[in-house]
Formats: C-alpha cells, structure tokens, sequence
C-alpha cells in the first residue's frame, strides 16, 4: 500500500556488494563489478521488494545509474529498468576516487565526504543539486504509482535527506547497505522515510 492513497512510493535500491564497497573504498566513477556476495545479495533484494509491494501494480518507472554494478544489480533483482539515468550516478570523489577514508585522513585529518572539500570531484552541494532534480521528476509521477531507482550509496543518502527537507549533509545520518531498500513516502503531503536500508536475511 501506498504511504498517501494518491501517490506512490519511491523505492531506492542500493547495487550490491562490490570488491571496492567491501574494503571501504570510494567507488565514483570506476566501473567495478559485483562479487560474488554481491550477486546473492541482488537476488535476495528482489525477494525484498515482492515482499515489500505485494500484490500492488507494477512500478510505473524503473531508473538506474549507468555504472554495471547497478544495472546487474537491477537484473537479478528481477527489475527491468525503463531508462538510465546519468544523474543517478554515485558521487564524484575525485583525488580521493579508490581510496578509505583513513587513507585521506593520513592527509586530510577528520575528512568525511559530508564535511569537508574532496578535490576533483563534488560538493556536498553539487550532488545535493543532483537530487534535487532526480526528486523533482519523480515527484511527478508519484501520482500514477510507485517509482524505484537503482543507485549508489552516498547518493541515496542524499536522496533520502532531501526528501525530508534535510540539507544534503544530512545523508550522514541514514544508513545505506549494499543491496538495501529505502522507501520514501508521505503522510498527509508531509514527506517522510518509511523503510530505511531494509535488507531480509
């Protein structure tokens, strides 16, 4: 059932494990596939989201990132995505592309990608422009049922923080697994988050 008998949900799903995601490094723009784990994990996300819709209609848009962590992701989860969307993709580390965070710290101290400047890539303001469009054509659809995006981590975050009205940094304080849902919905036109990175065993 839909959060708002008028509207749908948006339904964010992280892509699974990768060999980066694993080991804690930021993955931007490099291409990595899924482990094998990530794989597993894909699959179990779509037992996940049956379990979440149930009987409700189709999705009436499925969006994905353009990186093949997310479009496999997609697949095994039994998705099949209407278009890809470049805006989808994961945030733009920059210099710090591959790295942890306690190896940009060695030169960074107390660096987070919420806080602090990461060379090369986005601001924290940039991505939160990003959402913010993704956010402004789902909303228009949400009056013919429910949307998903498959995406990134940060990204998501972002997503989530500003559906509620929370500056992109706020992201910091929502979880987002891999292979994990988020839902977005409504309570009498107030935005709010219904699932947050839900994963069955």
């Amino acid at each position: 059932m839909a959060s708002n008998d008028s509207q749908g949900r948006l339904f964010l799903l992280r892509h699974g494990e990768t060999e980066w995601s694993a080991t804690g490094k930021h993955t931007g723009r490099t291409d990595i596939p899924l482990t094998d784990r990530g794989r597993e994990l894909a699959r179990a996300a779509g037992r996940t989201f049956a379990a979440l819709r149930g009987d409700s209609p189709p999705p009436v848009r499925v969006l994905v990132s353009p990186r093949s962590r997310a479009q496999e992701t997609a697949k095994l989860a039994g998705l099949t995505p209407d278009a890809v969307d470049e805006r989808l993709v994961e945030w733009d580390y920059g210099d710090y592309e591959g790295l942890t965070t306690p190896e940009i710290r060695r030169t960074d101290p107390g660096w987070t990608v919420w806080s602090h400047p990461t060379p090369g890539g986005e601001s924290a303001e940039q991505v939160g422009a990003r959402a913010d469009a993704v956010l402004t054509d789902v909303r228009s659809l949400r009056s013919e049922g429910d949307v998903v995006l498959v995406g990134h981590g940060h990204f998501s975050r972002v997503l989530m923080a500003r559906w509620i009205g929370l500056p992109p940094a706020g992201g910091a304080h929502l979880a987002m697994d891999p292979a994990a849902w988020s839902v977005l919905g409504d309570e009498r036109s107030e935005p709010r988050l219904d699932h947050v990175n839900l994963r069955l065993p």
